[in-house]
């Protein structure tokens, strides 16, 4: 499934037509998580290299050159809310349930989550809900500022939409360098980062978009944001 994700995204990342990306579950879940008997047996080394396999596919999402949703209709436990975790916006079903459970087996969340739960909510938060395992609703999610959405089961499709065209009526170049700004900035020096986000300014002022941004303004009018 890993790989299969990678390749979806890969396979569009070219497609102008494309412009929002969204992930979501089939049947009950979003993601389950991993298949347990995959731990059965497995050596030190086998798993250290599935777990880069699946960092791999985690930043193939994060750092996608393309807005990524993540439509939570379900149960998204470990390496499912690994994946969510991943993606720029989570609007989730009110009755969907969030964890990482790795604890209850023996051992740890190894496809992001003790650094992405962190990131999204604190150190406490993060420890709280990584050392018990424990499942929370959406509505906790919410809270907990893991999720940015919780909606009814019937309205999810609907709200994730709306994101779709909202984020979709936006300047796709500019959308790429906004996200690259933000998640490489993150993770730097506040110095570095600046530095970096005035670099991602000079270019997206260079963009046909950013022209026809400020063109718009001035006329008083919805811009037609092409994606040049």
């Amino acid at each position: 499934m890993a790989d299969e994700i990678v390749n979806a995204l890969r396979s569009i990342e070219d497609d102008p037509r494309i412009r929002v990306v969204v992930i979501t579950g089939s049947g009950r879940a979003f993601c389950a998580g991993a298949d347990i008997n995959q731990f059965q047996s497995a050596s030190p080394m086998q798993m250290f290299k599935a777990m880069r396999h699946y960092h791999s596919m985690t930043l193939e999402i994060e750092y996608y050159t393309k807005p990524v949703i993540a439509a939570i209709n379900g149960y998204a436990l470990g390496g499912g809310l690994e994946i969510a975790m991943a993606c720029d916006i989570r609007v989730a079903s009110e009755d969907a349930l969030l964890s990482q459970p790795e604890i209850n087996l023996g051992i740890i969340p190894g496809a992001g989550g003790t650094q992405r739960l962190t990131r999204l909510t604190n150190l406490g938060i993060s420890k709280e809900l990584i050392l018990t395992g424990k499942q929370v609703s959406a509505k906790a999610a919410l809270e907990y500022g893991i999720v940015n959405r919780v909606v009814p089961k019937h309205a999810l499709e609907y709200e994730v939409m709306r994101w779709v065209k909202e984020l979709a009526s936006k300047p796709p170049l500019t959308l790429m360098l906004a996200k690259y700004a933000i998640n490489y900035g993150y993770e730097a020096p506040i110095w570095s980062a600046l530095s970096n986000e005035a670099s991602l300014f000079g270019v997206a002022i260079s963009t046909k978009d950013a022209q026809e941004g400020v063109k718009a303004f001035l006329e008083k009018r919805r811009p037609r944001f092409t994606g040049e």
